[in-house]
C-alpha cells in the first residue's frame, strides 16, 4: 500500500504525460482482471487458441489507451507495432482477423457485472491509497451518441443495428453579463452516461449508462443508492455532492442529508412564478429572502436593505438544522437607525425544512458554498478524457450492451492507470505524483 503522508491531490496530467507503452504497462500490470480471464479460458476449453484469451483482452485494453475507434484501426497498429503484440502476449506474430475480435467481444458482452467488480475493485483500492478519497463527489450526466442517427424502423436484431438508443434533450440557461438571458438546447441521439466522481482526485466511483432520455434526478437517486451498497465506507466519509441545476429536486436534497449525512451542493433553478424577487422570511416583518438563499433586512426607519451576514450551520437544532443568518450593521459596524429597536439585530436561525432546495447545511449565499461548488467541473474533466482520451468522442458503437461494457473498460482503464501510478512512486519523487492543496 502506498503510504501518503498528507492530505493532496492525484494530478491526472502526470498519467497523460506518461508515454503510451508506460500507460499500457500500468494498465495491463494493475487491471484486476485475473477472475474474468480465467472464466473466459475456461470457457473456450480445449478449442483452438491461435489468439489466446489474455492476448485478446490486452489488445483491447490498449485500443482503449491509444484512443482507436475501431477494430481495423486497432489491428492496422499491432500489425505494424512489433512490441505492441509482444506486451500483448501474441507471441506468433500473426494479428487475429476482425471476426475473431467479433467473437471475443461477444463473449464480453456477456461479461457486463465482472467489468463492473473489476470497476469496484479499483474504487476500493484507492479508497486505502488516496487520503480522503470521496470526501467531495460531484456528479453529472454525459451525452454518448450512437453511431446511428436515428431510430430504425426495422426492429429485427442483426448485431449491426442499433435498437436501444433514443433521443435526448438537454437545455443550458444563463446571464450574460449586460442582465441578459441566454439558453442553448443540445439534442443527440444515443445514450446517456451518469458519472459520479471524486472531485478532487478527478477519478470516478460511480458509473451507470441509459438511454438518452432517461432522467439525470431519477438516476442520480438509484445511483447513490448503490453506491452505499457497493462501497458503504465511501460514502459514509463522504462530506458534499457537487452537482448542477439538473439535480436540483427536494426530495434529492432530503436523501443525500437526511438518509446519508452529505451536504448538496447543487445549483438552484427559479422556480418562483410570482414576480416578486424576495419573500418574507417567516414571522420577521422586516427580513426577506430570495429563491437562492439570500437573505436581508430593513431598516424600518430608512428602508435601507441589506444582505445579512452567514452565521454558520447549526447541525443539531430542529430535526435537519439550522441556519444562521447575522445583523449587518452589527458585523460590519454600520449605522442603522432602527437598531434597538430591530428584533433580529441579535441574528435569526432558519430551519432548513421551510425550503429544502433553499436553504442547504452549506449556506448557498457563502463563499464556502461557491467555493465548494466550482469542484464540479472536475466531473466534466473526467467526461472531456472520455472524449479525448478514451475514444467516445468518435466511436463505432451500436447497442446498449456494447456501450455498457465499452464505457466499463474505459473506466477501468482510467482507475487501473491511476492505481498504477500511485503504487509505482517513491516517497521521494512524491511531489511529482500530488501537489499540496
Amino acid at each position: 500500500m502506498a503510504i501518503i503522508p498528507q492530505q493532496t491531490f492525484f494530478v491526472w496530467s502526470e498519467i497523460e504525460n506518461l508515454g503510451d507503452l508506460e500507460r499500457l504497462r500500468l494498465v495491463l500490470e494493475y487491471m484486476p482482471d485475473e477472475d474474468l480471464m480465467q472464466i473466459l479460458e475456461k470457457e473456450r476449453g480445449k478449442g483452438r487458441d491461435d489468439f489466446p484469451v489474455r492476448a485478446m483482452w490486452n489488445s483491447i485494453l490498449a485500443g482503449v489507451v491509444y484512443q482507436h475507434p475501431s477494430i481495423e484501426s486497432l489491428r492496422r497498429e499491432l500489425s505494424r507495432n512489433g512490441q505492441l503484440r509482444f506486451m500483448c502476449g501474441f507471441q506468433n506474430g500473426k494479428v487475429p482477423e476482425a471476426y475473431v475480435y467479433s467473437r471475443f467481444f461477444k463473449k464480453l458482452f456477456k461479461k457486463e457485472e465482472m467489468i463492473n467488480e473489476m470497476f469496484n475493485k479499483l474504487v476500493d483500492e484507492l479508497e486505502e491509497l488516496l487520503p480522503a478519497f470521496g470526501e467531495n463527489l460531484a456528479i453529472d450526466g454525459k451525452a454518448i451518441s450512437s453511431l446511428s442517427k436515428r431510430e430504425n424502423k426495422n426492429k429485427k436484431e442483426d448485431g449491426r443495428r442499433d435498437l436501444d438508443a433514443n433521443w435526448g434533450i438537454k437545455e443550458y440557461k444563463g446571464i450574460r453579463e449586460d442582465g441578459t438571458s441566454w439558453s442553448k438546447i443540445v439534442k443527440w441521439f444515443g445514450y446517456k452516461l451518469h458519472l459520479i466522481v471524486d472531485a478532487d482526485y478527478e477519478l470516478p466511483v460511480a458509473f451507470e449508462l441509459t438511454k438518452a432520455s432517461t432522467s439525470e434526478v431519477k438516476q442520480a437517486h438509484k445511483m447513490i443508492d448503490d453506491l452505499y451498497e457497493t462501497h458503504p465506507e465511501l460514502v459514509e466519509s463522504c462530506e458534499t455532492l457537487e452537482g448542477d441545476k439538473g439535480y436540483d429536486d427536494t426530495k434529492l436534497y432530503e436523501k443525500l442529508w437526511d438518509d446519508y449525512d452529505i451536504k448538496p451542493v447543487i445549483d438552484i433553478r427559479n422556480m418562483w412564478k410570482d414576480e416578486d424577487k424576495t419573500r418574507q422570511l417567516q414571522d420577521y416583518e422586516n427580513v426577506t429572502y430570495n429563491y437562492k438563499g439570500n437573505v436581508y433586512c430593513t431598516c424600518m426607519e430608512t428602508g435601507k436593505v441589506r444582505e445579512m451576514c452567514v452565521g454558520g450551520f447549526e447541525k443539531n437544532r430542529k430535526r435537519c438544522g439550522t441556519l444562521r443568518k447575522l445583523c449587518p450593521a452589527k458585523q460590519y459596524g454600520l449605522e442603522c437607525k432602527y437598531i434597538d429597536k430591530c428584533k433580529v439585530k441579535q441574528g435569526i436561525r432558519i430551519d432548513i425544512e421551510q425550503d429544502r432546495r433553499i436553504f442547504t447545511p452549506i449556506d448557498r449565499a457563502s463563499y464556502k458554498w461557491k467555493r465548494i461548488y466550482d469542484k464540479r467541473t472536475a466531473v466534466e474533466r473526467v467526461n472531456s478524457r472520455l472524449d479525448v482520451s478514451f475514444g467516445f468522442e468518435k466511436h463505432y458503437i451500436r447497442g446498449i450492451k456494447k456501450m455498457k461494457v465499452r464505457c466499463g473498460i474505459a473506466l477501468c482503464v482510467m482507475l487501473a492507470m491511476a492505481v498504477g501510478r500511485v503504487k509505482e512512486k517513491q516517497v521521494k519523487e512524491m511531489r511529482s505524483l500530488v501537489k499540496n492543496t
